[in-house]
């Protein structure tokens, strides 16, 4: 079929255009989110930033609610893939994943955002996204992480598995929130505060005594599996989200 016959609205062939189509009206979303909030932000609006008809966007997410679960997906990706790229610079340890974790979550106002709930940017679907916690994305592979750092004696063995998720997710949320709370002198900069998060966290999850040798080589591959591991995950729900791949739940 000729282009010029191809009914309006109609997704084009070439799974690749579709697939640029989809990040370009991602792109515009995330450019209007930012700029006035998501309560603000139409579909409309959206259609006309990325040079779309308003069905298009339709003929990629049923509903508005899906294509922001997109654009934070593909936010997740991004920073995740980030995190991969830079640890392996270092030394592979909890401090260091921490640290490279909330660096980047603080450099991305979507993901800050949708972290902290904050409903100047992100509106009503912050109600939504409450139910996806730092608890539920420090679950699973991140709890394997903590057990195999704890086999290995790289973390305290007086807390449970649970306990030292809800440590970290305690110190990650008293971090982002009390910072926004304090008065500007007292507010340090995201850089500083992703090194004090780093460095509370990993105290207080460290062994009473002296690790065991070899414990470093194996915390450091056991940091970087998890690493893995989390990017692959991300992956696979934006390629849900961008329609290139079939949900298994």
């Amino acid at each position: 079929m000729k282009p010029e016959n191809r009914r309006a609205g109609r997704p084009p062939q070439d799974a690749a255009h579709r697939l640029a189509r989809a990040h370009r009206i991602l792109d515009a979303t995330a450019e209007l989110v930012l700029r006035w909030g998501y309560d603000k932000t139409t579909v409309e609006d959206i259609a006309r930033r990325a040079e779309v008809a308003k069905g298009t966007i339709y003929l990629h997410w049923k509903t508005r609610e899906e294509l922001f679960s997109a654009l934070l997906r593909r936010e997740r990706v991004e920073m995740i893939t980030e995190v991969r790229r830079r640890i392996e610079d270092g030394p592979g340890t909890l401090h260091g994943l921490l640290a490279l974790l909330a660096a980047e979550l603080l450099s991305r106002p979507l993901t800050r955002a949708s972290l902290l709930g904050d409903s100047e940017v992100l509106g009503a679907l912050t109600r939504r996204k409450r139910e996806s916690t730092a608890a539920a994305e420090l679950g699973g592979d991140f709890q394997t992480y903590l057990g195999t750092l704890r086999e290995h004696g790289a973390l305290r063995s007086d807390l449970s598995p649970a306990e030292q998720v809800t440590t970290l997710v305690s110190v990650l949320y008293g971090f982002l929130i009390v910072a926004q709370m304090m008065p500007p002198e007292y507010r340090p900069s995201d850089e500083r505060l992703a090194e004090l998060l780093a460095d509370a966290g990993s105290r207080a999850l460290a062994p009473a005594g002296p690790v065991p040798a070899g414990a470093a080589r194996t915390a450091a591959r056991a940091t970087l599996a998890y690493v893995d591991a989390a990017v692959e995950t991300a992956q696979r729900k934006l390629r849900v989200s961008l329609g290139t791949e079939e949900s298994t739940q």
